[in-house]
C-alpha cells in the first residue's frame, strides 16, 4: 500500500504544471477516490488539494526568484489563466506577491515533497472486528458542528446539553441493535477532515423502529463495518483512535473506507476522565484493480 501511495506522490510531482486527476491517483494507489482523499489527509496532516497547491507554489516560487521567465509565462505554465489568479495563489502560500518577491528577493515558504514510509514503533495492537449489518435508521437530535481534532468539542457539548432529559429517555428507548444505547454519529464529513470544517452530529440511537416525527432520522443502507474497541483517557484516546484507524489500520488491512456515517458508542467513567468505547467505521473490501472509484471526474487544481 505504501509503495502505491508513493507512486501516486510521484505522479503529483510530474504533473504540478497541470490539473491533477484524483481518479488517476486513486487508481495508482489501487483504491477509491473517497478512500484515497481520506487516507492522504490522515497520513499527510493536510488535505490533498492543499498539498498540491503548496507544492505547485514551491516550485513556481523557485522560478519566480530565478528570473529566467516572465511572471505571465510562469503563471501559464502552472495552469493559471491570468497573472492575477497566479498572484493570488502565490500570495496565499508565500505571503507576498510574485512581483514583489522577484524585486526584493523575498524569503519564500517551501513545502517539501512528501513520501510515505513505515516506521515500526512497537505500539499496542488494535482490537477490531468486521460486522455485516442490515439497513437501519439513526434516530435522535442532529446539529451542524465544526470538526475539532483535540479536546472536547464545545459545539457538540452544547448540543447534548440542549436536549432535555425526557427526549433523551425517548431516544434511548428506541435502541434495538448494536451499537446499543445512545451513540455519537458523524455524517457528511468532508474527505479532507480539516479542522474547522462542518459536519452533521447526531446524538442518537441505531434502530429498526419507525422514527417519531419530532426527532431527526438518518436512513443508513446495509453494509460492512469495522468496529474498533478502545479504552483510555477521554476524549484524547478516542481522538487518537480515529487517527490510528486511518494511519495504521487501513494501510495494513485489505479494506478501504466507504461513504457513510461513523458511529461511536462511549461509556465514560463516573468522573468523566476515562471511557470504554466502540468506533464503527463503514468499510468495504479493497479492490486491487481500482474498481469502485467514483465515476465522476475529479481534479486537484
Amino acid at each position: 500500500m505504501l509503495e502505491r501511495l508513493n507512486e501516486a506522490m510521484d505522479h503529483i510531482e510530474r504533473h504540478l504544471d497541470r490539473e491533477i486527476d484524483v481518479a488517476v491517483l486513486a487508481r495508482t494507489a489501487m483504491t477509491s477516490e473517497y478512500h484515497f482523499r481520506r487516507l492522504f489527509s490522515a497520513l499527510a496532516g493536510m488535505p490533498l488539494s492543499e498539498y498540491v497547491r503548496r507544492r505547485r507554489m514551491t516550485v513556481a516560487g523557485a522560478e519566480v526568484l530565478a528570473g529566467g521567465r516572465t511572471l505571465l509565462d510562469i503563471a501559464v505554465s502552472y495552469g493559471y489563466t491570468s497573472g492575477e489568479a497566479f498572484a493570488r495563489a502565490f500570495r496565499a502560500v508565500h505571503g507576498v506577491g510574485p512581483g514583489e518577491a522577484r524585486r526584493t528577493g523575498a524569503a519564500l515558504r517551501s513545502q517539501p515533497r512528501m513520501s510515505f514510509r513505515l516506521i515500526v514503533e512497537g505500539s499496542s495492537s488494535m482490537r477490531y472486528r468486521i460486522v455485516e449489518k442490515a439497513g437501519f435508521t439513526v434516530v435522535g437530535r442532529c446539529a451542524r458542528v465544526p470538526l475539532v481534532h483535540e479536546g472536547v468539542n464545545p459545539a457538540i457539548a452544547e448540543h447534548i446539553r440542549s436536549i432535555d432529559p425526557e427526549t433523551v429517555r425517548r431516544i434511548a428507548e428506541l435502541s434495538d441493535q448494536q451499537p446499543e444505547g445512545i451513540v455519537s454519529v458523524v455524517d457528511h464529513l468532508t474527505d479532507s477532515r480539516e479542522e474547522g470544517v462542518e459536519l452533521d452530529y447526531h446524538h442518537a440511537v441505531v434502530t429498526s423502529a419507525e422514527p417519531p416525527d419530532d426527532l431527526d432520522a438518518l436512513a443508513v443502507p446495509a453494509g460492512t463495518w469495522a468496529v474498533f474497541e478502545n479504552s483510555g483517557p477521554y476524549p484524547q484516546a478516542l481522538q487518537y483512535l480515529w487517527r490510528d484507524v486511518y494511519t495504521q489500520w487501513f494501510p495494513s488491512n485489505p479494506y478501504r473506507s466507504r461513504p457513510g456515517p461513523e458511529m461511536l458508542r462511549t461509556r465514560p467513567s463516573q468522573d468523566g476522565t476515562h471511557a470504554d468505547s466502540e468506533l464503527w467505521i463503514p468499510v468495504e473490501r479493497a479492490v486491487p484493480s481500482g474498481d469502485g472509484a467514483s465515476a465522476g471526474p475529479a481534479t486537484v487544481g
